[in-house]
């Protein structure tokens, strides 16, 4: 095994820095726009018992064997990978497991920055009151300025930029001065504001009715579907694949117990989810628009028009996104540490030239996702925009075959004694669940969640077109479940489908006069906003599982 010792890229100096970084890589967008509502449609309760059960006996074991890879080896994930394959005499290729992880957190990094960028434009919009007495068509026509508006890129390019640039301050100050500070500061920060916002729903909102649609056992709504579902989304949510886990192992101080720690990051992760989801239903009106939908819908149109004429509800939606930045930022500073520290050990450079570098880096890298949405929304390929193949190549692929060449690895080509040395002491069933949890269950699910969510994107970017190979019905119609079935998190993506159909229906209402309630008007508003069909809410739903 490689020699344990303090790396030289960094350390925690406490031992409960770990569960407080590890807390804010996981608590995550999904938290907010996804989980709430798949508990909702699925059971409730009973949701969110199936959703437990996947996390602890699937995906759990590997989180552990992430973080103990990185811990054992005081190295990022590339040279952790090294040092095993090293000791063990395997072959080389077995270090592309830990280059792989890279490139995976490279990519959802640099379009994570994106959607945390119109979160931090809507702090200000919400605090700003610039949703005061609009309706829909405000709230989604402000949405489309923002982020569709091919004129308006400038500005939504300024908001990224500011964003990228609170998260490379925070890690130019070094481990313990920038994460671990920030972590220990702003997760606490986090889960009060939190509840805060849980008493304000209490006391102005439907906080019964909330509880009922998240925690309510309907037994009516749980199938076959709902298993796929809580799978897919305790298999995303975790932050998994991208050495994440593998670096913050490597920080951990000794004698920090593992075993523990992780459980106690998952059963935080889920009872976030719930307090979150909780205050989301409770805020948003009955029949308010996009209140039965996921995704941006939810946050972005419903919980903004719920609370624009509220006494003080410019201030309220001003914390709801403020929480939601604070998420968006610690998941941006999980998956940039990874890279720092893969820099860093490649090269020997300083960790500040390093933050710089894999700033610029995955700074002109998210520019391709930010303009898919305006300037280049017209370049596709089988439907799919530049942002959606990025995140099909993350999410669909990078990911998937890091978690299962990983387990590959340890439950088949090291030694059982090696093995088992990586999670230290444990009871025998726990030791012997892990295993060959990590030998033959692993890789079958994972298998399976990639492939099914593969082909459940590549169906939906294809529609009725079959022109293209990827299309033919031999690869659509092989079981994977419809989209919006398998799809866990959505971003509201205006370029394509949604833009073109609904300007065509409503073409003679593109120069209309621009209320004034809305903000930003740009000179020719996309109606397609305005009044998506349901085809185009369907094609609204892309994937975007991350913790990220």
């Amino acid at each position: 095994m490689p020699t344990p010792y303090e790396t030289a890229i960094g350390s925690w100096t406490r031992r409960t820095t770990f569960f407080w970084a590890a807390t804010g890589a996981t608590v995550g967008l999904s938290n907010l726009w996804q989980f709430p509502y798949l508990a909702s449609q699925h059971g409730g309760g009973l949701f969110v018992l199936l959703y437990l059960g996947c996390l602890i006996l699937v995906t759990l074991p590997l989180m552990l064997t992430e973080a103990a890879v990185g811990r054992n080896a005081r190295h990022g994930v590339v040279l952790a990978m090294d040092g095993f394959v090293r000791q063990a005499r395997l072959s080389r290729y077995w270090v592309w497991i830990g280059r792989l992880a890279i490139v995976s957190a490279f990519v959802v990094l640099s379009f994570t920055l994106v959607i945390g960028a119109i979160c931090l434009a809507y702090v200000f919009y919400g605090a700003l009151g610039w949703f005061h007495g609009g309706g829909e068509a405000e709230a989604t026509g402000l949405l489309s300025s923002l982020v569709a508006d091919p004129g308006n890129y400038r500005h939504f390019m300024g908001w990224h930029g500011f964003f990228l640039l609170l998260v490379l301050w925070v890690s130019a100050q070094g481990v313990v001065g920038g994460l671990e500070r920030t972590f220990r500061g702003v997760v606490p920060g986090l889960l009060l504001l939190t509840l805060v916002l849980l008493g304000y729903a209490g006391q102005n909102g439907d906080l019964a009715g909330a509880s009922q649609q998240l925690l309510g056992f309907r037994r009516e709504q749980l199938g076959w579907d709902s298993v796929s579902l809580a799978l897919f989304h305790a298999f995303f949510t975790l932050g998994l694949g991208m050495g994440v886990w593998a670096i913050f192992g490597a920080y951990m101080p000794a004698m920090t117990p593992l075993k523990r720690s992780v459980f106690a990051v998952v059963l935080m992760d889920t009872l976030f989810a719930l307090m979150a989801g909780l205050v989301i239903f409770a805020l948003v009106r009955a029949g308010a628009p996009g209140l039965g939908e996921q995704g941006f819908s939810l946050l972005f149109v419903a919980l903004p028009l719920s609370l624009a004429d509220v006494v003080g509800g410019q201030f309220v939606l001003a914390a709801v996104f403020l929480l939601v930045v604070l998420v968006a930022w610690t998941t941006s500073l999980a998956l940039l540490e990874p890279l720092v520290g893969w820099f860093q050990e490649w090269t020997g450079s300083p960790r500040g030239w390093s933050v710089v570098v894999m700033g610029l880096a995955v700074w002109l890298a998210g520019l391709l996702s930010l303009f898919s949405f305006n300037i280049w929304a017209d370049v596709t390929w089988i439907g799919g925009s530049l942002f959606r193949w990025l995140e099909l190549l993350a999410s669909g692929i990078l990911i998937p075959v890091v978690c299962v060449t990983l387990a590959i690895f340890i439950g088949w080509r090291l030694s059982r004694p090696l093995a088992f040395s990586l999670i230290g002491q444990a009871p025998w069933l726990v030791g012997q669940i892990w295993y060959w949890g990590m030998r033959v269950v692993l890789p079958l699910v994972v298998v399976y969640i990639s492939v099914h969510y593969t082909l459940a994107s590549v169906r939906d970017l294809c529609g009725e077109d079959q022109s293209e190979v990827l299309c033919r019905p031999v690869l659509i119609h092989s079981g994977a479940a419809p989209l919006e079935e398998a799809s866990p998190e959505t971003l509201a993506e205006p370029p394509e489908s949604e833009l073109n159909d609904a300007q065509e229906a409503s073409e003679p209402e593109a120069d209309e006069a621009v209320p004034e309630a809305q903000p930003l008007p740009p000179a020719d508003v996309r109606p397609a906003m305005q009044a998506p069909s349901e085809k185009d809410r369907q094609r609204q739903d892309e994937i975007l599982y991350h913790s990220v």
